[in-house]
């Protein structure tokens, strides 16, 4: 059965909601999850939002999914595509499903003449290391991602 892409659309918001709760738990991290229906309306499909979405169907159902934006390169003055999150469902897994959510993202990317094509793993999920490997991507071990979150992220902002 062929694999579909498409961009997500409104309607798709409770889908992604559940991709993104199933992602959770499998990155261990299900209680991290702030997401509600509308907010995903809003931050994905409201009028100011930055991010996208696409959607992998089989047969007509989603199996997968990659949520993205672009980013910016100062060194190269270039747009990027950074890709935030990338599921496939356990039963779809072995499909292709992922494969073909970076390659349409890598399209993206080349379409906008973007500089890079860029993404986070967790350095325990193996499976996904060794797509990313097979495909050519370089893992870039001499950067350390920071982040500011949560009461952190207030405090920091509201220090004088």
């Amino acid at each position: 059965m062929p694999l579909a892409i498409r961009a997500a659309t409104r309607s798709d918001a409770a889908t992604l909601l559940r991709f993104i709760r199933e992602l959770a738990i499998y990155e261990k991290a299900e209680h991290e999850v702030a997401a509600t229906l509308e907010t995903i309306e809003e931050s994905i499909f409201g009028p100011r939002s930055v991010t996208r979405a696409l959607i992998c169907e089989r047969d007509g159902e989603a199996i997968g999914m990659a949520i993205w934006f672009f980013s910016y390169s100062t060194w190269q003055a270039r747009n990027g595509l950074y890709l935030e999150d990338l599921y496939v469902t356990p039963a779809a897994r072995g499909l292709g499903a992922g494969k073909a959510l970076l390659k349409r993202l890598a399209q993206i990317a080349v379409e906008n003449n973007c500089g890079r094509f860029e993404w986070s793993v967790l350095d325990w999920n193996e499976p996904a290391i060794k797509v990313y490997d097979a495909i050519g991507a370089d893992p870039m071990k001499e950067w350390i991602r920071y982040r500011l979150a949560g009461d952190s992220l207030k405090s920091f902002a509201e220090s004088a």
